[in-house]
């Protein structure tokens, strides 16, 4: 399959189905002008324009993202993502200095914030809906507090603590969040990706993880090994062996960078397969479904080389990455209607934008989480 031949939805057989793809039209010569502009007023104001770099960033890049003859809008206003950074720094200023001058209540003050951290994530995420719109319809978002410590506190504990083996589990849980409780205007956004799909794309990962694990072990005992005469010198060892710190930190990241590389690739391919379950089982108000069809290897091969080219480069290849990225998941998306969107545009009440203005201006405050 072509990575931009997206599946037809499952849709019943009496219903005549209209593919919608998306396309991104955004260029890099354009964006680049944007992000050096932000970058240099960034440093210059001391972090203070990067409210303002976010927002002019959000806009190019929603209106530059096509569906069916119409782009997307992104209202934000630049203080309410400043006050909000300036929150989050206080928090963390505060945190510090806890640290330093009293660990007992900064140990209580992270627990106490670990609680909080759903709550910011699902402001985070209503203010994201309520700032979108397409067509002059807003989005909305109606998850609460417990849903999100259930997808995003207790999930990172269940992928952690069972080793990875029941990270499906927490993926459906935060998608059905994310996803499930969205609203268009009126209209409500269902997502329920079944346990056995999401299965289905984590034995790759799994494997690749697993597999690589062993393979890189099998090396470092073999180098020790064939070396091991080398490496009692490098240690100096002897009757008074003495060990330069500078050499421990070298070997930790020889050993430890690898396997970074390693989960870094595996996450990559899980993230792209479990994006393609959760959207292909996305419905909008009963009547239209969303298709992804991410190639899982082409996903990755994007992401490493956007990171090495950027590396290379000293960030400038930057614009170029996030535009090669925005423009290959456009081209994997669809949107699969039961007809003209602009029709059905029309039958739907803005109760997004009446609620979006509203929370803009009483307590619209992206905390950046």
């Amino acid at each position: 399959m072509n990575d931009t031949d997206v599946p037809q939805a499952a849709v019943p057989s009496t219903i005549r189905m209209q593919r919608e793809k998306f396309s991104f039209t955004g260029t890099t010569r354009e964006y680049f002008g944007i992000w050096i502009v932000n970058v240099l007023l960034t440093i210059v104001t001391i972090g203070i324009y990067s409210a303002w770099a976010k927002v002019r960033r959000q806009r190019y890049f929603y209106g530059n993202t096509h569906l069916a003859g119409a782009t997307f809008d992104y209202h934000a206003r630049p203080i309410q993502i400043l006050i909000g950074r300036i929150i989050v720094l206080v928090l963390l200023i505060a945190y510090n200095l806890l640290a330093t001058f009293a660990p007992l209540v900064s140990g209580i003050f992270a627990v106490a914030f670990l609680f909080a951290l759903p709550w910011f994530i699902m402001r985070g995420m209503r203010f994201s809906a309520r700032v979108t719109s397409y067509r002059n319809v807003r989005f909305d978002f109606t998850g609460g507090y417990w849903g999100a410590f259930q997808a995003y506190i207790l999930g990172g504990a269940l992928i952690y603590g069972t080793a990875g083996i029941l990270a499906p589990l927490a993926s459906q849980w935060m998608w059905n969040y994310t996803l499930g409780n969205l609203r268009y205007g009126d209209r409500p956004i269902k997502s329920d990706p079944r346990l056995e799909k999401l299965y289905g794309q984590w034995w790759l990962p799994a494997f690749v993880l697993a597999g690589g694990f062993l393979v890189l072990v099998a090396v470092a005992v073999a180098l020790v090994i064939l070396f091991s005469t080398q490496i009692g010198e490098f240690f100096n060892t002897g009757d008074d062996p003495q060990v330069s710190p500078y050499m421990i930190v070298v070997l930790f990241y020889v050993a430890v960078v690898p396997f970074l590389i390693l989960y870094f690739v595996a996450g990559l391919l899980y993230r792209a397969g479990t994006r393609n379950v959760a959207l292909n089982e996305t419905i909008i108000d009963d009547r239209h479904a969303m298709a992804s069809c991410i190639h899982r290897g082409r996903y990755a091969w994007i992401s490493i080389t956007n990171l090495l080219a950027t590396l290379a480069t000293l960030g400038f290849a930057r614009p170029w990455a996030a535009i090669r990225m925005a423009r290959y998941l456009a081209t994997v998306t669809a949107l699969d209607t039961t007809g003209p969107l602009d029709v059905y545009v029309g039958t739907i009440r803005d109760e997004g934008g009446a609620v979006g203005s509203e929370y803009m201006d009483v307590e619209g405050f992206d905390l950046g989480f």
